[in-house]
């Protein structure tokens, strides 16, 4: 199992590698070239999540002993996910001078008040939406733990029974029969 989750990882690298260098390139270009590109990182995104989906079910079904190392590291390729969203967005909406000057319509003589303006601007939108990100990050963590935790509350009251003699099973209904 451990060698298909390194095959995964594998994968991981090569993908996450070949979207870092995507992104880098998106806000140098414009038009229909842009686009292609932007549709073509969000495909390899995609493919990164379901990659991260399946090393998930593969942890899982490693045995506990060995789990630990396998979730810290599949917890560091999610950061690393989460950190590679974060630039595809920002380099989607970052332009070159030139789309910047044709959409601001800055012919040389806006002012710089402005710009300056429209940076925080923007800045402070990037922030909302890292904030509104982490947010449902959490909540679905919250999710997971309490999903778990009733399948393993599950697993114990299993465990349990099959260790109880059948007398020791009814004898919770005698017993509760002395106080009728």
């Amino acid at each position: 199992m451990s060698s298909d989750f390194e095959a995964y990882e594998q994968d991981f690298g090569t993908l996450t590698a070949e979207i870092t260098n995507k992104i880098g390139r998106i806000p140098k270009l414009a038009g229909e070239e842009k686009t292609q590109l932007v549709l073509n990182v969000d495909k390899q995104l995609e493919e990164v999540r379901e990659l991260l989906e399946q090393m998930d079910l593969e942890v899982r079904e490693i045995p506990i002993q060995s789990r630990g190392m396998y979730n810290s590291r599949l917890k560091s390729y999610k950061q690393e996910m989460e950190k590679l969203e974060k630039d595809f967005k920002r380099s989607r909406i970052a332009y070159s001078d030139e789309v910047r000057n044709e959409l601001l319509g800055d012919d040389g003589s806006s002012s710089e008040s402005q710009l300056i303006k429209l940076r925080e601007e923007r800045a402070h939108l990037l922030d909302n939406t890292e904030k509104l990100e982490r947010s449902s990050r959490r909540l679905e963590a919250g999710y997971q733990i309490a999903v778990e935790t009733e399948d393993t509350k599950a697993e114990a009251r299993t465990l349990q029974r099959q260790d109880q003699t059948p007398s020791e099973r009814s004898f919770p209904l005698i017993k509760d029969s002395f106080y009728l």
